[in-house]
């Protein structure tokens, strides 16, 4: 609302000179940058699920959850390792010209600071969120349905892609949404690409030209873009629905590939957590030992302490209020409060950057009031209350995060029949008896999988945490972007690997929830 608003302060002279020089580069580069990641993400997600759902080959099961290790890597971190591998003076470079007798300028390399090394740094990021959705789509499908294409006439290749694909288009326009959402909202790996898009021209704005209005109404677009987004997946699906029968339906038998085929494919799987995940973790600590003597470790320990401290607390406020709302909608079913709440979790499809300039307009304006009426009574200000200080960022955090927060708990919750309720009710226990005795016990997995989740979000974020940390408090990620920046990747590296390293622990629970049960086997 606040963004709205902010049209009715007209900045004239802004949009003027960004029409004229560089507005329609902010415009052209988000959205060549979005589909571009949205294609590969889905090409790269797409092709794995298939080849992990419907073949089996050497190594089969390993792949299966190495692909999902890039979730792991925040994307403006691979951004910085492949580009101080890929450089002129990198190992790679370095290496091709020793191989070669090449001098410097006197070969072509491609040059990964672009829009395209943006769009390859994101997809190889990002496609694992296309991989878990497809790769359920595809291995839930009945076996009937191709048979009954086949018998109609229908080669394997119009069967794929008339039966098959369509089936799991739900899934695999999901994912592909939600990848390019992300695109949407990178700031790290475009401003350190040097790219024109609608984040990096919100920092430009706020900081270079001073002008918080005008970043809150190129805010208002970004949320735009993002919206209209959501508004076309949902359109694209419209008429598309698919019911199948677990009970009665015969699944596809995976198709056993041996020999030179089977290694083929396997290689081509692990091309991508190689990729995205494993040949950057080796630079990254490669790097930390290069660079161990030049750190000073009681900086690192407080770098650490900040971000675990901001994301502990930021988590456990979200996974609570998550908690609240879900169980209100267990007890207060109305259509009134449904609606409410798609409200309230729809933060996480806007950007942190948007989140971020829509929080400190409001909270500026009311720090300026509270200051007013305090040197009114006492005839001295207070400073910042709220603008200035962590309220502002977990407020930000909880808008943005508590949508991840809100799914997991409620999954959970809806697998509680409502019969527990009634028993208990007619007991005489009351709600929030209710919710202590024998809600909270059955959701213990699901609520510490939220906080997880939520908490390795919350170390992750960067953009939201630039606009709003206080005045001398650095997490991981912000020190980690700073060096960076500064193109002292060999000391960025310690913070970036630390990040990674812990985003690698809801990854390791995801593989093992979705490890089929012995009762299911």
């Amino acid at each position: 609302m606040t963004l709205l608003l902010s049209w009715a302060v007209p900045q004239w002279s802004l949009w003027q000179h960004l029409s004229e020089h560089v507005l329609w580069d902010y415009i052209s580069t988000t959205l060549l940058l979005g589909f571009g990641v949205g294609i590969g993400s889905l090409t790269l997600g797409g092709a794995a699920a298939w080849c992990i759902a419907r073949y089996r080959f050497v190594g089969h099961g390993v792949l299966s959850w190495l692909l999902l290790l890039p979730l792991a890597m925040p994307a403006y971190i691979i951004a910085y390792t492949y580009t101080g591998m890929l450089d002129v003076a990198g190992p790679v470079q370095a290496a091709l010209r020793n191989l070669t007798g090449w001098q410097l300028g006197g070969y072509w390399f491609p040059d990964i600071r672009s829009l395209s090394g943006a769009v390859i740094m994101l997809s190889l990021v990002l496609y694992p969120y296309v991989y878990l959705l497809a790769r359920n789509a595809f291995a839930d499908q009945a076996a009937s349905l191709a048979e009954v294409s086949r018998s109609l006439g229908l080669s394997q290749w119009q069967t794929f892609w008339r039966v098959t694909v369509p089936l799991a288009r739900p899934a695999l326009l999901a994912g592909t949404a939600l990848a390019m959402m992300e695109a949407f909202a990178d700031y790290g790996t475009v401003q350190y690409f040097g790219l024109n898009t609608f984040t990096t021209g919100i920092f430009r704005t706020w900081f270079g030209m001073g002008n918080t209005w005008g970043a809150a109404q190129l805010s208002s677009l970004l949320g735009v873009f993002v919206l209209l987004l959501l508004l076309w997946e949902r359109h694209s699906r419209r008429h598309l629905t698919v019911y199948q029968s677990r009970a009665t339906g015969r699944k596809v038998a995976p198709l056993v590939l041996s020999g030179w085929r089977g290694v083929g494919v396997a290689c081509l799987c692990a091309l991508l957590p190689a990729v995205g995940f494993l040949i950057p973790a080796v630079q990254l600590a490669s790097w930390v030992w290069q660079s161990h003597q030049q750190w000073q470790w009681q900086d690192f320990t407080t770098l650490a302490l900040n971000s675990v401290m901001l994301a502990l607390a930021s988590a456990m406020l979200i996974v609570t209020l998550a908690l609240a709302l879900a169980y209100g909608r267990r007890l207060f079913a109305t259509k009134v409060y449904r609606a409410q709440l798609q409200l309230t979790v729809l933060g996480y499809a806007l950007p942190g950057t948007v989140l971020a300039v829509g929080a400190l307009l409001p909270l500026g304006m009311a720090d300026r009031g509270i200051n007013h009426i305090w040197r009114y009574v006492t005839g001295d200000t207070v400073g910042l209350v709220l603008s200035g200080t962590l309220f502002a960022l977990i407020l930000v955090y909880t808008v943005r995060f508590i949508t991840v927060a809100f799914h997991n708990v409620d999954t959970g919750l809806n697998r509680i029949t409502p019969d527990m309720d009634r028993a208990a009710r007619s007991l005489g226990h009351g709600p929030l008896s209710v919710l202590r005795r024998i809600h909270l016990p059955l959701l213990r997995n699901s609520v510490l999988a939220a906080l997880l989740l939520v908490f390795v979000d919350v170390l992750k974020e960067l953009p939201a945490t630039l606009i709003l940390r206080p005045f001398n408090f650095n997490t991981l990620a912000v020190k980690a972007y700073e060096l960076a920046s500064d193109e002292r990747l060999t000391q960025a590296a310690l913070p970036a690997l630390t990040i990674v390293l812990v985003g690698l622990v809801p990854v390791v629970l995801l593989t093992r929830a979705m490890k089929p049960s012995k009762e299911n086997r």
